[in-house]
């Protein structure tokens, strides 16, 4: 072989080496059927187009996701935005890159039929896990209703727990979220519990956003923007082919491809030309400025946190603004 087809054959070679690699990226999240479109980007091999290796590693309890960003165990987090609150006022320098969805009906305070509002839980056991959406849902539930959490006997559990201790009987109620919620009201065809409130009521109360740390997010931009152009791209089929994701996802969470498509009318996942709003000051709780405000004044209540929090401190708009370019 002469010079000139060995240099040639090399940098083949080397071509086809750099078009192969990826790089590695560790997400932490709890099973939501919001973060369908990750599900469906990884069943998919979409991340690798991207030049990305992407680990989904899933959490039992969403009040781990925090701990796990801050230790560095992973290099971002699936959570919602009132962790996010709850992380910076400890002084965590976390930033919302992309909102994903809001809840809209996939998060939900349900109840034994003797139970018919949220006022006929003052005094009962509510089953839910502190420091996760499921108790910002029922504080802001029991706010809205004139009540707080010393009205309640709130009993610390995780939301994977809770269908069983409620088919028990060990409590009468749980606020819990998607497959759970589905679980809980099929129980006995349907007859023994009903929802008693759910996020449907405050759209945009709970978001859900990938998050890294700042220290991540200076070394890793073009990951980012590469983990968000394959999400995208995961929404994309995921709307325009929802039974074939619907068997993905499914997979991933351990339900069927019907139940995927029944949970899904729970949430609403954001579209790009919508994203950048999110970001925005508004005048309803889908802008993180107001529903910011509001879970800032959950958590200064409920002791959760000194004070109030720097919405602006908490976000990055740099992705979003670049991709609606």
């Amino acid at each position: 072989m002469n010079i000139k087809k060995l240099i040639a054959t090399v940098a083949l070679l080397t071509a086809s080496f750099s078009a192969c690699a990826t790089t590695p990226v560790k997400i932490a999240l709890t099973t939501w059927i919001g973060y369908s479109p990750f599900y469906v980007a990884d069943g998919m091999d979409m991340y690798k187009k991207h030049g990305l290796k992407v680990t989904l590693q899933t959490f039992s309890d969403p009040a781990m996701l925090p701990s796990a960003v801050a230790s560095k165990a992973v290099d971002g987090a699936l959570m919602t935005y009132d962790q996010v609150i709850g992380a910076a006022a400890q002084g965590q320098a976390f930033k919302v890159v992309m909102p994903i969805d809001y809840s809209n009906g996939g998060d939900a305070v349900l109840a034994d039929m003797s139970i018919s509002k949220i006022t006929d839980l003052k005094g009962k056991k509510v089953a839910y896990a502190p420091l996760s959406p499921s108790d910002f849902l029922i504080s802001y539930a029991l706010k809205v209703n004139g009540m707080t959490d010393k009205d309640i006997s709130p009993v610390n559990m995780t939301p994977e727990a809770i269908p069983s201790a409620m088919a028990s009987k060990a409590v009468p109620a749980g606020t819990t979220y998607e497959p759970n919620v589905s679980q809980i009201l099929a129980m006995e065809g349907g007859k023994k519990f009903h929802v008693i409130y759910s996020s449907k009521e405050a759209p945009g109360l709970i978001a859900d956003v990938l998050v890294f740390d700042e220290a991540y997010i200076k070394k890793n931009a073009k990951e980012i923007k590469s983990l968000i152009n394959a999400y995208l791209e995961g929404l994309a089929y995921l709307k325009s082919h929802p039974k074939e994701a619907s068997e993905i996802i499914g997979k991933a969470i351990g339900v069927s491809g019907k139940e995927v498509l029944e949970q899904l009318q729970g949430v609403y996942n954001i579209p790009l030309k919508e994203m950048a709003q999110t970001f925005k000051s508004g005048k309803d709780t889908k802008s993180y400025f107001v529903s910011g405000d509001v879970i800032n004044e959950i958590l200064l209540k409920s002791g959760q946190i000194k004070k109030p929090v720097a919405i602006s401190s908490t976000l990055d708009e740099q992705f979003v603004r670049a991709l609606s370019k």
